[in-house]
């Protein structure tokens, strides 16, 4: 396993995936990840959802793609697709579930697994379909989508960092 600093620096997004599910115990692992992102007074406010039925992925595929205004799937053909929702009445909730999913796809690079963070999840569950997706799954209440996580092993070489631009200013 890598090391925290080799993790942060070397993670990068994969957008292609071998067809191959990955293990429950990289998943579990992942999601422990997930589970133990910091949050504001520690309120824990997030919801994940893993997704590993194919006919469920092509549907999300298909919601996700039609808000995106794309063709292709949004989800690179990933065979686990981790949604991360926060209760709605938390102010920090998007923040938290960020948190959630940069510790996710960090511990998919140190465990050997390729990830993405996909967008459009807060419009997937906004929409009738993606509503009523929450309630098939059993979620009560009130929540947000921040984003998903797919998951899987990368049918890619590992893309190289571009140079770095962001700003640092030290006073």
């Amino acid at each position: 396993m890598k090391n925290g600093m080799e993790v942060l620096l070397e993670r990068r997004s994969i957008r292609k995936y071998k067809p191959d599910q990955i293990t429950q115990e990289e998943l579990k692992a992942v999601i422990d990840a997930a589970r133990y992102a910091p949050t504001a007074r520690n309120r824990q406010p997030g919801l994940i959802i893993a997704v590993q039925d194919k006919e469920t992925i092509a549907e999300l595929s298909c919601i996700n793609a039609e808000i995106w205004d794309k063709s292709s799937d949004p989800f690179y053909g990933a065979p686990t697709i981790l949604l991360v929702l926060v209760k709605a009445d938390v102010p920090t909730g998007v923040c938290d579930g960020s948190l959630m999913l940069g510790n996710m796809m960090n511990a998919a690079y140190a465990l050997g697994l390729g990830s993405c963070w996909i967008n459009r999840i807060k419009e997937t569950f906004e929409r009738e379909d993606g509503k009523a997706l929450l309630k098939k799954w059993g979620v009560e209440g009130e929540y947000i989508g921040v984003g998903s996580c797919i998951l899987g092993y990368a049918d890619c070489q590992h893309p190289t960092a571009p140079e770095r631009t962001s700003q640092v200013i030290f006073v």
